[in-house]
C-alpha cells in the first residue's frame, strides 16, 4: 500500500470512528438509559392532556430527515462534478477516485456526524432532566388520590403507574419530554439542506425558485415541530429548545466543520482589497466559488501526493 492510500484510509477510518462513537452513545441511551424520576403536582393542568398517536412518527422523521438530504447531496455533487469536468487526483489503492465521490463523502459525512450530535445532545438533556410529557396522567394513571386535601399543592415523588396495556417503553418515554427530539432533528436536517441549496443550487432560470425550495424545507421542520405540541407529545418550551438545538448544530456544522462558504468569503475580501469589483462582475464570485470549491475540498488529499514528491518538485523549480 502506497503512502497516499495509507493517509486517505487513515482519515476515512478516523471519520467513521467518530460518527460510530456518537451513534453508539445514542444507542446506549435508547437501550439502557434511565431518565431522572421527576415528580408532579396533582393540580398541574399541563400534564392532563389526552394521549394521541404521533402525526410525524419516528420512521417518517428519520427517513425524510436523513435520506432526503443525502439524496439531494448525492445528485447535487454528481451534477456539480460533471459540470466542472475535472479529473480527480485522489488515488486510493492505485485507482483514481471520481471527484463526485470525494465531494459526497465530505458533505454526507459532516451531515451524518451533525445528525448524530443533535440526537445525542437531546438525549443527554432528556435523561438528565426527565420532564413529564403533557399526556402523563392519561398514560401513567398514578396510584395517587388527587381528590384528597393532603395531596393538593403537594409535590408527589413516590408513585407507581397503574395504567393497563402500557408497556415499559411508553412509561419510559413519558419522562422524556424536554427537549423535543423531533423538533431538533427536523430543524437540523432541513436547515442543513437549506445551506446546501444555497451553496450548490445555481440555476439562473428563476431568481426565487431556490428560495422557494428552501422555504419548503423550513416549513417541513416547522410543521414537524408544531405537530409535537398539537399531539400533546411536548410542551411548547420543549419544542422551542429543540429547534434551537437543531439550528445551533446545523450552523456550527456548516460554518465550522463543513465550511461551505469559506471560499466565498475569501474571494469577496480579496476583491475588496484589490478594488476590482464593478457592476459587471458582481455575480462572478459565485461562479468562481463553484469552480474552486471542489479544489479546496480535495486539497487535503492532494497535498499528501505533493509532499510525497516534494523533493523532485523543488529540484525542478530550481532548474
Amino acid at each position: 500500500m502506497d503512502r497516499t492510500s495509507k493517509v486517505i484510509l487513515r482519515k476515512i477510518i478516523l471519520d467513521f470512528t467518530c460518527v460510530f462513537i456518537v451513534g453508539f452513545a445514542v444507542l446506549m441511551f435508547y437501550l439502557f438509559g434511565k431518565p431522572y424520576k421527576r415528580g408532579f403536582f396533582c393540580n398541574d393542568e399541563s400534564l392532563m392532556h389526552p394521549y394521541h398517536s404521533s402525526t410525524v412518527t419516528n420512521v417518517m422523521l428519520y427517513i425524510v430527515g436523513i435520506f432526503l438530504p443525502l439524496c439531494v447531496m448525492l445528485l447535487g455533487e454528481f451534477v456539480y462534478a460533471k459540470k466542472m469536468n475535472g479529473h480527480s487526483s485522489v488515488v486510493l489503492f492505485g485507482r483514481a477516485v471520481p471527484p463526485w465521490v470525494v465531494l459526497v463523502y465530505h458533505k454526507a459525512g459532516t451531515f451524518l456526524f451533525g445528525a448524530a450530535v443533535t440526537v445525542l445532545t437531546c438525549d443527554i438533556a432528556k435523561y438528565t432532566i426527565g420532564r413529564l410529557r403533557p399526556h402523563f396522567f392519561a398514560l401513567c394513571v398514578p396510584d395517587v388520590d388527587c381528590s384528597l386535601p393532603q395531596n393538593q399543592n403537594k409535590y408527589i415523588e413516590k408513585f407507581t403507574c397503574t395504567a393497563s396495556n402500557v408497556g415499559p417503553r411508553l412509561l419510559k418515554e413519558v419522562r422524556l419530554s424536554f427537549p423535543s427530539g423531533h423538533a431538533a432533528f427536523s430543524m437540523y436536517a432541513m436547515l442543513f439542506l437549506v445551506f446546501y441549496l444555497q451553496l450548490r443550487f445555481t440555476w439562473k432560470g428563476s431568481n426565487i425558485f431556490k428560495h422557494f425550495l428552501q422555504l419548503i424545507c423550513i416549513f417541513l421542520a416547522w410543521a414537524t415541530a408544531m405537530s409535537r405540541v398539537s399531539d400533546y407529545k411536548h410542551h411548547w418550551s420543549d419544542v422551542l429548545v429543540g429547534m434551537l438545538i437543531g439550528m445551533t448544530v446545523a450552523v456550527i456544522n456548516v460554518l465550522v466543520i463543513a465550511k461551505f462558504f469559506k471560499d466565498r468569503k475569501q474571494n469577496g475580501a480579496g476583491e475588496m482589497r484589490n478594488g476590482e469589483t464593478d457592476n459587471s462582475e458582481k455575480f462572478r464570485p459565485v461562479d468562481y466559488d463553484a469552480e474552486t470549491a471542489m479544489q479546496d475540498e480535495l486539497s487535503p488529499l492532494r497535498s499528501q501526493e505533493s509532499s510525497y514528491g516534494g523533493t523532485e518538485m523543488i529540484n525542478q523549480h530550481i532548474r
